[in-house]
C-alpha cells in the first residue's frame, strides 16, 4: 500500500467557501418538472401541486441556487406562455427536446417554489429564437416595480411584489450547432453586449452570465470566450462553462480522474478572461459560471430526434453507481479548489434527468448515489478553502497523463474551529494511506469519517438505501491524521478544535 502525504496549513488559503458552488438546475426536460418537482394529485402534493417529498430531499441536498428554465429548452421558450390563468396557457411543442409543454409551471409558480424550498433563482433568457426586446420584457415582468404595463400584468397574476431575481443567464450554449438560434462568436458577442447593457440600465447591480463554450472540446473554445468578453467585459460578471463526464470507449481510469479536465477547463477560461481584461487595461476579474456539470452516459442517449413526442417523457434517467458518486465528489472538490474564481456552479439536473433525486409518478422519491457527496460537501464545507499540496503516488491516465492518486480539498472555519476534509482515491486498484500533519491547527478531535466505496451498486425504488455513506477507517494520533482510502473511494472527515 502506498502513502500519500497531504500538506495542509491554515495560513495558506484559496478564499472563502462560495456557497453558490452548490447550485442545481431545473429544466423543462423529461420529467424534471412534471412528475419531478411538480405533480398535482400526488399524495404529498401541496396546494400548488408541488411534491413535498421532493422538496424535503431538495432541502436535505443543500443546494443553494437553481438555474431555470434551461438549458436547450430556453432557446425556443416564450416566457409569456407560462404566466397568467392556467386555463388560458397554450400547449406548445418544445423543439429542443421534442416534448409537449403544457406551461402549467411557469415563472411565478417556479419562483414561488424556490422561495418555499430556500433556493436562489437564476433565470435564463431566450437569446436563440428571441432577442433584446423580449429579454427586456421578461426582466420587467419579473423584477419591475408596479406602475407600468408588465409589472402590473404580474400583479394581475397574483404577484404584486417584484421577485428581485439577481442573476440572469443571457442565453444558453449559443456556440452549439444543436442550439435553436446557434450563433457565431461575433454574432453572439454583439447580442450579449446589447442585452447586458440594457439589463444594467434597469439595474446596475444585476449579476449577468454570458454564454461560454458548451464544452472544452468545442472547435471555437478559447476564441469564443475571447470574442464575447472583448465585446461585453464591462457589463458581464461571469462566463459559463459546461461539462458532462462518462467513460469514453471504456476508459474508466480516465473517467475516475476527470476532475483533471474540469480543473484545466476552469484554469483556461480564467486565463482567457484575465487576458481580455489586461487588453482592456481593466482589473476586472470575470468569474466562471460552471452552470452545467455532472456524470452523464451520453453514449446511451440516441439523440433528440429519437424522442417520441409526448408530455414529460422518461428522458436520460441514468441510475448512478458508486463510481459515479466518487467522480461527482471529485468534481465538487475541484469547484471548491477554485472557490476564488468560480462564481456559480449548477449540477444538472435536480430531479430524474441525470439527477441526484429520482421519483416515480404517484410513488416515492429517493436519493441516488451521487446525492450523498453533494449533500455532505454542501453541509460541511464552511469557512475558508485551504490550498493543499499532495506528495505521493501518481496514476497514469490515457486522457490526462500522470495525475495524483489522491484529490483532496479542506475547509477551515477559524471562528467555529471546524475543519472539513474531502478527498477521493482515484485509483481503480490501489488503496492508499493518507497522512496529514495537523499541528498548525492546535488540538483537534476527530468527529466523523464517512466513506463511499466497496461496490458498484445503485440505489433504486426497490432499494433506495443500497448505497449510503458508511464509517471510514482513520486515526488521529496526537496531531497526525492517518486515513485508509480503499481503491476508488470518496471521503468526508470532520474535525473540531478541542
Amino acid at each position: 500500500m502506498t502513502t500519500t502525504r497531504v500538506h495542509i496549513d491554515p495560513g495558506f488559503g484559496v478564499g472563502e467557501v462560495n456557497r453558490r458552488i452548490f447550485g442545481t438546475f431545473v429544466e423543462h426536460m423529461g420529467r424534471c418538472v412534471y412528475t419531478g418537482i411538480y405533480e398535482p394529485g400526488h399524495p404529498t402534493a401541496d396546494e400548488h401541486g408541488f411534491r413535498t417529498d421532493v422538496a424535503a430531499l431538495v432541502r436535505e441536498l443543500g443546494a443553494t441556487a437553481v438555474r431555470y428554465p434551461g438549458g436547450n429548452f430556453v432557446s425556443n421558450y416564450r416566457w409569456e406562455d407560462g404566466v397568467g390563468p392556467l386555463e388560458q396557457r397554450p400547449r406548445n411543442l418544445d423543439f429542443a427536446w421534442r416534448s409537449v409543454e403544457t406551461n402549467e409551471v411557469g415563472t411565478n409558480e417556479f419562483l414561488s417554489w424556490c422561495s418555499g424550498v430556500g433556493l436562489e433563482p437564476v433565470m435564463a433568457v431566450n437569446l436563440g429564437t428571441r432577442g433584446l426586446a423580449e429579454a427586456m420584457e421578461q426582466l420587467l415582468y419579473v423584477n419591475g416595480e408596479a406602475g407600468t404595463r408588465l409589472p402590473d400584468m404580474r400583479a394581475s397574476h397574483g404577484h404584486p411584489d417584484p421577485w428581485k431575481v439577481g442573476t440572469w443567464c443571457l442565453g444558453n450554449e449559443m456556440d452549439g450547432p444543436w442550439q435553436m438560434g446557434h450563433k457565431t462568436p461575433a454574432e453572439y458577442a454583439r447580442l450579449v453586449a446589447e442585452v447586458a447593457n440594457a439589463f444594467h440600465r434597469f439595474d446596475e447591480n444585476l449579476s449577468l452570465v454570458a454564454c461560454g463554450s458548451s464544452n472544452r472540446a468545442m472547435p471555437t473554445f478559447g476564441e469564443w470566450e475571447r470574442v464575447v468578453l472583448d465585446a461585453a467585459l464591462d457589463n458581464v460578471d461571469l462566463i459559463s462553462a459546461h461539462a458532462y463526464y462518462e467513460p469514453v470507449d471504456g476508459d474508466v481510469v480516465s473517467f475516475a480522474a476527470c476532475a483533471e479536465d474540469m480543473d484545466r477547463y476552469i484554469d483556461q477560461v480564467v486565463a482567457t478572461a484575465d487576458h481580455v481584461a489586461a487588453h482592456h487595461h481593466s482589473e476586472k476579474k470575470v468569474k466562471v459560471s460552471f452552470d452545467e456539470w455532472n456524470v452523464w452516459a451520453q453514449h446511451r442517449f440516441a439523440g433528440e430526434n429519437a424522442i417520441e413526442v409526448e408530455h414529460a417523457p422518461r428522458l436520460i434517467e441514468d441510475a448512478y453507481t458508486v463510481t459515479d458518486a466518487v467522480v461527482v465528489g471529485g468534481l465538487l472538490i475541484t469547484l471548491l479548489r477554485h472557490t476564488d474564481r468560480v462564481g456559480l456552479a449548477c449540477q444538472a439536473q435536480l430531479v430524474n434527468v441525470i439527477a441526484p433525486i429520482r421519483t416515480e409518478p404517484g410513488g416515492p422519491a429517493w436519493r441516488q448515489t451521487i446525492f450523498h457527496p453533494f449533500a455532505l460537501t454542501a453541509r460541511h464545507a464552511r469557512g475558508r478553502v485551504l490550498d493543499l499540496r499532495t506528495e505521493g503516488a501518481l496514476i497514469d491516465t490515457p486522457a490526462y497523463g500522470p495525475v495524483s492518486q489522491v484529490w483532496p480539498v479542506a475547509t477551515w472555519d477559524e471562528e467555529s474551529g471546524d475543519l472539513a476534509i474531502f478527498l477521493i482515491n482515484r485509483s481503480l486498484q490501489a488503496a492508499t494511506t493518507i497522512a496529514l500533519d495537523l499541528s498548525r491547527f492546535g488540538d483537534l478531535a476527530l468527529v466523523e469519517h464517512l466513506v463511499i466505496t466497496d461496490s458498484d451498486a445503485v440505489n433504486s425504488m426497490a432499494e433506495p438505501d443500497r448505497v449510503v455513506p458508511r464509517p471510514g477507517a482513520s486515526r488521529l494520533d496526537g496531531r497526525e491524521l492517518s486515513i485508509e482510502a480503499p481503491a476508488l473511494s470518496w471521503h468526508c472527515l470532520r474535525l473540531h478544535r478541542s
